[in-house]
Formats: C-alpha cells, sequence, structure tokens
C-alpha cells in the first residue's frame, strides 16, 4: 500500500496534516501526483509547481516542500510538506 502523508506548517507547528492511501496499480510517480491532488482538495489549495530543486529533493528525501514560490495564490502557512511513508 502506498502512502503519502501532507502536511500544512505555520511558525514551526503543525496546523494541519492528511495520509493519502492508494491500492491502486498506477505508477509510483501516478500515485504521488493523484495523492497531491487530493491532499490540495481537502485543504482548499491550488495545486503547487514542483520546481527543480523539489524534485531532487524528493527523489533524495522522498519528501519535499513546497512554499510561496510554489503556489500561484497566496498561502496563509509557511509552507506544505509531503513526505512518503509507505510503499
Amino acid at each position: 500500500m502506498f502512502r503519502l502523508w501532507g502536511k500544512v506548517i505555520k511558525d514551526n507547528h503543525l496546523i494541519k496534516d492528511i495520509v493519502i492511501c492508494d491500492d491502486s496499480n498506477d505508477t509510483r510517480t501516478h500515485k504521488i501526483f493523484h495523492a497531491l491532488d487530493k491532499i490540495c482538495y481537502e485543504f482548499d489549495l491550488s495545486a503547487p509547481i514542483w520546481l527543480d530543486p523539489t524534485i531532487t529533493e524528493f527523489k533524495r528525501h522522498a519528501k519535499a516542500r513546497f512554499y510561496q514560490d510554489h503556489f500561484i495564490d497566496t498561502i496563509d502557512f509557511d509552507y506544505l510538506e509531503i513526505q512518503i511513508i509507505e510503499e
């Protein structure tokens, strides 16, 4: 089972979090994008843009942070973090 943890952080405090589970036979990449879409829907956010440093960080650590630069809309938190907790 694939599980992705999404967290909204403001002033070093966890504001919201959610775990998305996916049992489908999709590729790992599709599971990540579908889970991120679900997280953004639940948190009422626009989808973040994957910048090159974010992709590198995610490949290396299975964790990525999306700051204001990654969003078109203004956000009222410091960053959105996603992390794979089970594959």
